[in-house]
C-alpha cells in the first residue's frame, strides 16, 4: 500500500471524528432545536452524491472520447457511491423532516427530483449488469452517464425554481451564507470529512474493479483453452494403402 493508501483512511477517520464532535458542540437552531444537527450529515451526503454523479458524467464523456477502460471503471465506481450517498440523503432527510414537517415524505420538488435521480442511477447500474459485452456495456452506460448528470443542477436548483416546504440554499448561493458562522464552520468540516471518506471508498472500489476485471479475463482465457482442447484433429485409424 502506498503513502496515499495509508494516509487517506487515517485522514478520513480523524476528519469524521472531528465533524461528529463539532456537530455535538455546535449551537442548536433557534427554531428546530437539536433536530437541526442532522444537517451536519444530511448536507454532506447530498454534496458527495452530487460529486460522485458529476464524476460519473465526466468519466463517461472521457470514455466516449478516448475509449479507455479506466474511465469506464471510474464512471461505474462513482455511480455506485452516488447511489449509496443519495439513498442516505433521502433517509436522513426523511428522518429530519418528520419532526420538522410532521411527515416522513411529501411531494416536494426537491424530494421528488432527488428520488428521480436515485432511480435513474439505479437504472444505470442495472444497465451495466444487464449488458454482458464489455464494449457495449461501456458505450451504453457512458451515453446514459452523460445524459443523467443534468439532473444534478436540476435537483440543486429545484428549491429556487419551485418553492415548497424544503428550505432554499443557505451556502451554495450568491452572497453571504444565511447561517450562523459557527454552524457553517462545522458544516464545512463535515463536508470535507465526507468528501475524503468518499474518496477513500472510491479508491477501494476502483482497486476491487481492477481485480474483478483481471479475474474475468483469466476465466475467459481458461474457458477458451478448455473449449480449444475439446476440438482435436481427426485421426486415421488405419494406414494408407497403396492403390
Amino acid at each position: 500500500m502506498n503513502l496515499l493508501g495509508r494516509r487517506l483512511p487515517a485522514a478520513a477517520l480523524v476528519l469524521l471524528a472531528g465533524g461528529l464532535v463539532g456537530a455535538v458542540l455546535a449551537p442548536p437552531d433557534r427554531f428546530q432545536g437539536d433536530y437541526q444537527r442532522l444537517m451536519y450529515v444530511h448536507v454532506p451526503t447530498a454534496w458527495v452524491a452530487y460529486l460522485c454523479f458529476g464524476l460519473t458524467g465526466v468519466a463517461s464523456a472521457l470514455w466516449l472520447w478516448r475509449r479507455t477502460g479506466r474511465f469506464d471503471r471510474l464512471a461505474a465506481a462513482s455511480a455506485e457511491l452516488g447511489v449509496l450517498f443519495t439513498g442516505l440523503t433521502i433517509v436522513l432527510g426523511s428522518w429530519w423532516g418528520k419532526p420538522v414537517w410532521g411527515v416522513w415524505w411529501t411531494w416536494d420538488p426537491r424530494l421528488v427530483t432527488t428520488a428521480l435521480m436515485f432511480f435513474v442511477y439505479l437504472g444505470y447500474l442495472a444497465l451495466r449488469r444487464a449488458t454482458l459485452d464489455p464494449l457495449a456495456r461501456a458505450r451504453r452506460s457512458a451515453v446514459l452517464g452523460v445524459v443523467a448528470v443534468v439532473q444534478v443542477p436540476v435537483v440543486h436548483m429545484s428549491v429556487v425554481w419551485w418553492r415548497a416546504l424544503h428550505q432554499p440554499p443557505t451556502v451554495l448561493k450568491p452572497g453571504d451564507p444565511t447561517i450562523d458562522h459557527r454552524m457553517l464552520a462545522v458544516l464545512l468540516l463535515n463536508v470535507v470529512a465526507f468528501t475524503v471518506f468518499a474518496l477513500m471508498l472510491l479508491r477501494a472500489r476502483l482497486r476491487l474493479t481492477v481485480l474483478e476485471d483481471e479475474l474475468a479475463t483469466a476465466r475467459a482465457a481458461e474457458d477458451t483453452e478448455v473449449a480449444g482442447g475439446v476440438v482435436t484433429a481427426p485421426q486415421l485409424e488405419g494406414r494408407m494403402r497403396d492403390v
